[in-house]
């Protein structure tokens, strides 16, 4: 086995555990290390527990793993969630304000060296110089790797926090640790490292979204800033609304008027949402939402993990109309899912919903760069594309229920929408057969939807049993997947991005007669619930997990060996 160490610092919020996080994060992937860093904190702003995982490898991950190698505990609470999972050989690296004696941990003044190096305020560089240490990292890197992360707060902070680093460093560089790593410090990355949550925003921005609304809503909250910070280098209005409801109505105004158009939220705010949903849906004006899930009812855990919103977004809305649904596992799937989303919402002229979560937003992966995104198709028509403007009809039935779209005010042509039910050229009506003509035509895109979803991606295809899955728990799926194969065990996994419309006649196909398990981060198996009552085919089973963290692929592996699933 090759290299594979986890790093969990642990604390109380406002002690600066995302600062050791970034450190380490940005010190191994620049040494050219594979990296999976995982936020795990409250939603408070002081006090509390809050931690961050830091998975250290020389082949992608990710997922988090249980294991821990080394835990730095800012707290003695720390010291005590943590501990359990700490592996054989492992080291807690601890504040003696933690009060931690000798035979538990390697105990240092964090806030004593960090006042001798400038201020109390820089206890969590010289944390993060101490991890450094024992992990054997090259002294130069790191201190390249400190001044980058804050040369943009000026000289002098530079400086103190150089002499931080240095203090931490070189209290621990001669320290024995099991885990030290011995070499690959190449200092050379391979691949970028990224937040979910701008892969997301960027994907957005190749997709030409134009204006972005929203309601700041933990974990959404990332994916709009992002698209703010990007709006100065491209054609880009980004706008915060004063709720979910006036962000969804923003959206759907700027799509009607021409532009592509998103919002982004969690459950709770996509609940505001649904009614501009359905005006979208009526007036079959294109628009993307993004619901970034989070466990719930009502406010339920805001800085959590969840897969509990797949039922919700696929009939959210009063009566019935057709929509896209897409669940991207990792960056570079999210960055192409939102491409798809703008383009597929715009074709048919539906909503397109992306679902992510906290443990996608919030993380940081590793990633490729992304391959150039395709040109941009508009499905838009002008003046010139029509025989007879004077004639047009907006909601004009075709066979594939996709009526010519033009824009209100861009030529000679009329264009009437409403968020009541309408005859063809878009003026009010509610007569039997106005009624029954426009509801037969939204649903008349249905097949072409389902035609343009993509099959999911099976890893082991010919393999006894599959795990089935999707959105972010595909990580630990797969690597579950590989630990069990190397068990001698006959299973493979399937992970779906493309929900909705269900790829049904590939499913089936698939799965045929065959067992399999869902694994999902919901209580009911929402996934192979939807399974059943599209394909008629059941799971044999389910591993579940609903307390708001992500799956490890440990647990994945002992709730198949436990119920004998192989």
């Amino acid at each position: 086995m090759g290299l594979d160490r986890t790093i969990v610092i642990g604390g109380e919020a406002g002690q600066g555990i995302q600062t050791v996080g970034q450190l380490l994060a940005a010190a191994c992937h620049g040494a050219g290390f594979e990296v999976l860093a995982v936020n795990d904190f409250e939603s408070r702003i002081r006090g509390g527990h809050s931690s961050i995982s830091l998975r250290v490898a020389d082949r992608p991950v990710a997922a988090p793993c249980r294991r821990i190698d080394l835990l730095v505990a800012l707290d003695a609470r720390s010291e005590a969630v943590h501990r359990p999972d700490l592996a054989e050989g492992g080291m807690v690296l601890a504040d003696s304000a933690a009060g931690l004696d000798e035979s538990r941990a390697l105990s240092f003044s964090f806030d004593q060296m960090a006042r001798d190096a400038g201020g109390k305020i820089l206890a969590n560089t010289v944390a993060a110089g101490a991890c450094l240490g024992l992990l054997g990292a090259p002294e130069d890197h790191c201190r390249k790797i400190v001044r980058q992360q804050f040369e943009a707060k000026g000289d002098e902070v530079v400086t103190r926090n150089l002499a931080a680093f240095a203090a931490g460093y070189a209290a621990t560089r001669e320290e024995r640790f099991k885990g030290r790593i011995q070499a690959g410090w190449d200092l050379a990355p391979r691949r970028r490292l990224m937040e979910g949550n701008l892969s997301v925003a960027l994907g957005a921005v190749a997709a030409d979204c134009r204006v972005g609304a929203f309601y700041p809503m933990s974990p959404a909250t990332g994916i709009m800033a992002h698209l703010a910070s990007l709006s100065g280098r491209y054609p880009l209005v980004v706008e915060q609304a004063e709720d979910e409801i006036a962000a969804a109505n923003m959206v759907v105004g700027a799509s009607f008027a021409g532009v592509r158009a998103m919002t982004a939220t969690s459950g709770g705010g996509f609940c505001l949402m649904t009614e501009a949903l359905g005006v979208a849906a009526i007036t079959e004006t294109p628009i993307v939402v993004v619901n970034a899930m989070r466990p719930g009812p009502a406010t339920g855990l805001p800085t959590r993990t969840a897969q509990a919103d797949l039922n919700f977004v696929i009939h959210a809305g009063q009566d019935e109309f057709p929509r896209f649904v897409f669940a991207p596992a990792n960056p570079a799937q999210a960055f192409e899912t939102m491409i798809r989303a703008f383009d597929l919402s715009e074709r048919f002229q539906v909503p397109a919903i992306v679902l992510v979560d906290q443990f996608f937003n919030d993380s940081l992966f590793t990633v490729a760069d992304f391959p150039k995104p395709p040109e941009v198709v508009r499905y838009v028509i002008g003046d010139a594309d029509m025989v007879d403007p004077a004639a047009y009809r907006r909601f004009a039935v075709t066979a594939d229920g996709v009526s010519p779209r033009a824009l209100p005010c861009r030529g000679k042509a009329l264009v009437v929408a409403a968020s009541d039910d309408h005859r063809e050229d878009g003026h009010l009506s509610e007569t039997i057969e106005d009624r029954r003509k426009m509801v037969a035509k939204r649903f008349a895109k249905l097949p072409d939807m389902e035609a343009a979803m993509r099959p999911p991606e099976v890893l082991h295809p010919d393999a006894d049993l599959l795990l089935v899955t999707w959105g972010s728990s595909r990580g630990a799926v797969r690597e579950a997947v590989e630990s069990l194969r190397g068990e001698g065990r006959s299973v493979g996994a399937v992970h779906f991005c493309d929900l909705w419309p269900l790829p049904a006649v590939h499913v089936a196909e698939l799965l045929g007669s065959r067992p399999f398990v869902t694994v999902e981060q919901n209580f009911s198996g929402q996934l192979g619930r939807l399974l059943r009552a599209q394909t008629g085919l059941a799971p044999g089973g389910s591993i579940t997990r609903t307390d708001g963290r992500p799956f490890f692929a440990e647990e994945i592996v002992a709730g198949i060996e436990k119920n004998e699933m192989t």
